[in-house]
């Protein structure tokens, strides 16, 4: 299991496109009313960017790896991390799994999902062998304390309470990968609308969801402004 997880650590920034794509394959519906699914999904999905938000505006911590490897400078248990080993990827997996729903795909949920699931799992599973190769007895403790994947949310809102929020390194280090998945989720909503009831409601709703794409566009550039400017610092 390490050993695929170093490799798909390697290889990971190419995971999430073709799940992207994937997400728009035709397929078996699972609900008939396409609303269920966008709406449950939606909130899935949400609730893993928060997640996200959460984390790195609390204790940030370096990601990427060096060189496109397993890499840590410090074992971070601070913030969210006293609360689950792996916040980051409980939100990744929440974005993906909600995504997934809105979809409404037979073969996306059944077929992709587990995929990815599994795919996070083995690179944790590196990820874990490497930090108790350099932090040793630190480490082993710290994961006698703090689940791998369910976070406790025992103290919480005194973690919450007792910690600086970072917002702009919120802002600087998350507005990519959010204006991604929720340009995807418009246009999931989009595929949906034009193809369910032969486009019967698509006049109705395309000038909304193109506005949205717009809107979603304008915020990515002038987020991408004030990073590139410096306005902004994510440090």
């Amino acid at each position: 299991m390490v050993r695929i997880g170093n490799y798909l650590f390697h290889y990971r920034n190419r995971l999430f496109p073709v799940l992207y794509v994937c997400l728009f394959i035709p397929s078996p519906k699972i609900f008939g009313n396409p609303l269920i699914p966008i709406v449950l999904g939606f909130l899935v999905a949400v609730s893993g960017q928060m997640i996200r938000f959460a984390t790195i505006g609390l204790k940030y911590i370096i990601r990427g790896g060096r060189n496109r490897r397993v890499y840590a400078e410090d074992l971070v248990t601070e913030g969210l991390f006293a609360h689950v080993r792996n916040p980051l990827y409980v939100g990744n997996a929440l974005v993906i799994i909600g995504l997934g729903i809105m979809s409404n795909s037979l073969f996306f949920n059944l077929i992709m999902t587990p995929l990815f699931l599994f795919s996070y799992q083995a690179i944790v599973r590196a990820e874990e062998n490497y930090l108790q190769d350099k932090f040793g007895p630190g480490f082993i403790e710290y994961c006698a304390e703090v689940n791998r994947w369910i976070p406790n949310f025992k103290g919480l809102g005194s973690t919450l309470n007792t910690m600086e929020f970072h917002w702009p390194r919120v802002i600087v280090k998350e507005y990519g990968a959010t204006y991604v998945w929720l340009t995807g989720a418009t246009l999931i909503i989009f595929k949906t609308e034009y193809f369910y009831q032969g486009g019967k409601y698509f006049d109705d709703y395309r000038n909304p969801l193109v506005m949205v794409l717009i809107g979603l566009l304008v915020l990515y550039l002038t987020a991408r402004h004030l990073k590139k400017s410096k306005i902004l610092s994510g440090e």
